[in-house]
């Protein structure tokens, strides 16, 4: 698994893998897959599922993560659990912690698995509209808002129809488009899905919401396919902004046009 996400997030077991114990892996947070600071919450997911893959030995289905406090850099740790193994999907859950902080990061809950190509198909929906990837904007900030160092490791390119808000000029539609792709040209795996399905700007920052840090309370990955080699068209929205909180839904397809993830997740409305 060469490239620089691959080795941001690796694991490393604490001695032999025992699906029926509890499992221990070491691991980093790195420099450079933040956002002011903090982790990003798609990183720290990659990391977690990593781990939890490595101990069912399936890829993920779908993970579910409870952010509990920030993602710092430094070393941490995954305490994984197996609930079942079946035949097809095997289910676990898993725990983060930081070793210098003592606090929980993640709580974790995820099942494993392969999808069945062979089943019947009823597609309603298609991949979002976009300019083709060299026609898109390479994000920058305004010098009042620093870009997230995160970026630099990212090929991502937003729809110029969605940037107005770097300008303080917000669209007025909660919606985010653009491509997603790795600034090393690393290969997009079903791992890097669970960063992409969080690597956006958040599509509230086109309300007339301040351009300030997202807290995310809950994310759900859902992997529905395998990437085919190519950047990632994404989409992200949310409908429903109120009482301080909001819902993000995500869409997420490869360059044959198949969707291959989606995401739903709830978080706090910017926080200065």
């Amino acid at each position: 698994m060469p490239g620089e996400f691959a080795d941001a997030t690796a694991v490393t077991p604490r001695g032999e893998i025992d699906p029926s114990g509890v499992n221990v892996f070491d691991c980093e947070v790195a420099v450079g897959w933040d956002i002011a600071g903090n982790a990003n919450g798609g990183y720290l997911l990659a990391i977690a599922g990593r781990a939890m893959a490595e101990v069912v030995g399936r890829p993920p289905l779908t993970v579910t993560a409870h952010y509990l406090s920030p993602g710092l850099v430094g070393p941490h740790t995954i305490t994984v659990e197996v609930v079942k193994i079946g035949r097809r999907i095997a289910s676990a859950t898993a725990s983060m912690v930081s070793e210098s902080t003592g606090r929980e990061v993640l709580r974790l809950l995820g099942a494993f698995g392969q999808g069945d190509p062979s089943a019947p198909s009823i597609i309603s929906g298609r991949p979002p509209e976009l300019p083709e990837f060299e026609s898109c904007v390479v994000d920058r900030a305004a010098p009042e808002h620093p870009m997230p160092e995160i970026f630099n490791r990212l090929a991502m390119r937003l729809d110029p129809a969605c940037t107005g808000f770097r300008e303080g000029r917000p669209t007025g539609t909660a919606e985010m488009r653009g491509w997603f792709a790795f600034a090393d040209g690393s290969e997009i795996d079903v791992f890097a899905l669970l960063l992409a399905v969080d690597a956006f700007p958040p599509p509230v920052f086109n309300t007339d919401l301040p351009v300030l840090w997202v807290p995310t309370v809950e994310l759900t990955a859902h992997i529905r396919g395998i990437p085919a080699p190519g950047p990632l068209a994404c989409v992200y929205r949310s409908r429903f902004i109120s009482d301080g909180m909001f819902e993000e839904d995500g869409e997420v397809w490869d360059s044959t046009g198949r969707l291959v993830a989606q995401s739903r997740q709830l978080a706090l409305t910017p926080l200065g």
